[in-house]
């Protein structure tokens, strides 16, 4: 039987928990499923804080979202053992953990060609003012990816 390989996007938002519970439901019982949970973080910028007296300041603050970074990582991996602990096998659970070189849904895009995953699994954004000024991310995944099933978790 092949493998079906789902991916997971998460962005640590209070909406994620639906998509969490989406995917419990509709995949904990099936076997020969693979998830991803993906998260793109913000690089921190490379910037030479021992350069002048203005940068140096910067380096607490760097450090501050260095330690936020690997928090995430930490907290996506505590993510893959929830899903464990609902039914899903731990060997099929994989987590991504990637910084982001492109917009959020230009990194879903690329990923999934890239990985070659059979179905993705979003939410959308809270408010209509969110999606106006970052634009939506689901809308832009569906309409480029023709060939993949896209679950839309609201």
């Amino acid at each position: 039987m092949a493998i079906q390989k789902v991916l997971l996007a998460y962005n640590f938002t209070s909406l994620d928990q639906k998509a969490i519970e989406f995917v419990n439901s509709a995949f904990a019982h099936i076997d020969g499923v693979e998830i991803s949970i993906f998260h793109a973080f913000t690089p921190v910028p490379d910037i030479e804080t021992e350069a002048s007296l203005v940068t140096g300041k910067l380096k607490g603050s760097l450090s501050f979202l260095s330690q936020q970074i690997m928090q995430r990582e930490n907290d996506l991996k505590a993510v893959a053992e929830k899903l464990t602990q609902t039914g899903l096998a731990a060997d099929r659970i994989h987590t991504v953990f990637r910084p982001r070189k492109k917009d959020i849904a230009g990194e879903i895009i690329g990923l999934t060609r890239e990985s070659k995953f059979d179905a993705i699994v979003l939410n959308r954004k809270a408010t209509r003012v969110a999606r106006f000024f970052s634009g939506s991310v689901s809308n832009k995944v569906v309409m480029t990816l023709k060939d993949t099933t896209v679950c839309i978790v609201s």
